[in-house]
């Protein structure tokens, strides 16, 4: 554990997201910053039960303290003794709080607000925004000629010029994205996907047109600004932004906070610049965003052509495959299954190799005629090798005998070996886990016992069920069974190896091993 430079525990704001009940931790912390946009400072834990029942997040009281206990080892809140309601000595002597948030999980809350946002963001491709952004160019074109240029009107101007970029490039970057993720997934809805794919081409062809009509006036007017006092506006914007600056005990503090300002305002023109002028050995992305959208469209159409093979039918391997199983399990007997089986494949023993004395005199006794099918005719009997290679002799020296029982002797004592390791890993385990014991309090394992306990755990995880805070699996070879468990306080288990620290929530396990068990039983 982190301490901080008094000696406490470091705060882990986002300890709660990873923890085994993430999802009561998340609806608390919502419960508070709920609160706090009602201006509300403190919360009782009834309070909070209160905010989780509207939630529909079952929660007992014992639970909830000791989720609210946990938010505050974490440092995501702060406990203050609550003695408004204290009428008692009794009660003054019982442990009342009121929780509110600190600074790391108000942050950390604002942090996550804006990850699911940003994740959920859909995006859209924005030719208002190109409007805006000529007519912000445009007064700073009427800005800059002017011989003292109000900073006021300068500073705006370029503020809304950089969010409107800033609009732009985010929404750009989220429907691309979103786009991808419909051509993916295309085969949820077919009419729907139809319907939407008309409607969507319509856009992306109204937004290529206006980036080429409007992206090349922005570029035109960029390249005036330029030529013109361009440095003269970037520094009345950083010198505005400056003169706002907090002393900080030194002279220079407003030089330093100008500087810092001026880089800034320097890196967003050179963006406004890269975004819509191509320089040498780089592609502007106007014209990679351009390029991305036309490039949507014939991949929208190819997903509409698969749509509608797929819709009429078209014949393909699988799904000749397909009916020819059905047919086979609607045959009524073997008969037509052999029938079936002879029109379809013609996979039948040859008879046309070559011709031996007897099938000669066969012949010359009943003769076959040349027209006969070959399933009515009389069968000819060949030798195996005659069948495989076309000649009844083998041509050449025999095969060399080769004596692999070198090879054969270390495969096995590859084998015994595994297993001997095998055997010994599941003992340490068993020793370690054979009563319900948790991950935290396992201890130091070797590589052999490390990797057979991992696979024992990817095979609980796996087989646990959604919601299931209990897990009970065999391994796959009916060696061993596993039982996993949630513990309620959460907390992170560490156990420690020879190649590094495993981490991961804690959990109850138990391991129990049934080929000892078969063994003493048959013993």
């Amino acid at each position: 554990m982190s301490l901080t430079s008094d000696g406490n525990p470091a705060p882990r704001p986002f300890a709660h997201v990873h923890a085994a009940n993430s999802g009561l931790y998340r609806a608390i912390m919502a419960s508070f910053a709920a609160a706090k946009r009602r201006f509300t400072v403190h919360l009782r834990p009834e309070d909070v039960h209160a905010a989780l029942r509207t939630s529909e997040l079952p929660c007992d009281h014992q639970a909830l303290i000791d989720a609210l206990g946990q938010l505050c080892e974490w440092g995501n809140l702060r406990a203050d003794p609550d003695t408004s309601r204290v009428t008692t000595v009794e009660e003054f002597h019982r442990a009342r709080f009121l929780y509110q948030l600190t600074r790391e999980g108000e942050a950390a809350e604002t942090a996550l607000a804006t990850y699911d946002t940003a994740l959920g963001r859909r995006g859209a491709l924005q030719s208002v925004a190109l409007t805006d952004i000529i007519t912000h160019l445009r007064v700073l074109l009427t800005l800059v000629d002017d011989p003292e240029p109000d900073d006021a009107r300068v500073h705006l101007s370029l503020m809304a010029l950089a969010g409107r970029f800033q609009d732009l490039a985010d929404n750009a970057q989220a429907f691309m994205g979103s786009l991808q993720n419909v051509i993916d997934l295309h085969d949820a809805d077919l009419d729907a996907f139809l319907s939407y794919k008309d409607r969507l081409i319509e856009y992306l062809e109204r937004f290529i047109k206006d980036l080429v009509s409007l992206g090349t006036e922005i570029a035109t007017l960029i390249t005036e600004l330029n030529g013109h006092r361009v440095d003269l506006l970037l520094d009345l914007a950083a010198g505005r932004e400056a003169a706002d600056a907090a002393p900080d005990g030194t002279d220079d503090y407003r030089e330093r906070a100008f500087a810092g300002q001026r880089m800034l305002w320097s890196e967003r023109w050179d963006g406004f610049h890269a975004w819509f002028i191509t320089r040498p050995g780089r592609t502007s992305q106007a014209t990679m965003l351009r390029n991305q959208a036309r490039s949507a469209v014939p991949r929208l159409l190819a997903v509409v052509a698969a749509l509608n093979d797929r819709r009429a039918g078209r014949s393909d391997r699988s799904a000749d495959f397909r009916t020819l199983a059905l047919w086979f399990a609607q045959a009524p007997d073997d008969a037509a299954r052999h029938a079936l089986w002879r029109a379809a494949f013609g996979l039948h023993s040859s008879r046309h190799l070559t011709v031996g004395a007897d099938t000669v005199e066969a012949r010359a006794e009943q003769p076959v005629p040349a027209t006969t099918s070959w399933s009515a005719a009389p069968p000819i009997e060949i030798s195996p090798r005659l069948r495989k290679t076309g000649s009844y002799e083998r041509r050449g020296r025999a095969n060399k005998v080769i004596d692999r029982s070198e090879q054969r002797r270390y495969l096995a004592e590859l084998a015994a070996k595994e297993a001997a390791q095998t055997r010994l890993a599941r003992a340490t385990l068993v020793a370690k886990a054979g009563s319900p014991v948790r991950l935290s309090d396992l201890g130091a394992l070797d590589n052999d016992a490390f990797r057979l306990f991992v696979n024992l755990l990817g095979d609980a995880l796996a087989a646990k069920a959604l919601g299931c805070a209990e897990v009970s699996t065999t391994t796959t070879d009916g060696s061993v069974i596993v039982r996993l468990s949630e513990v309620p306080d959460g907390g992170l288990a560490e156990i420690h190896t020879d190649t590094g620290v495993f981490r991961g929530p804690d959990h109850l396990l138990q391991i129990e091993d049934l080929i000892g068990t078969d063994q003493q039983i048959r013993s």
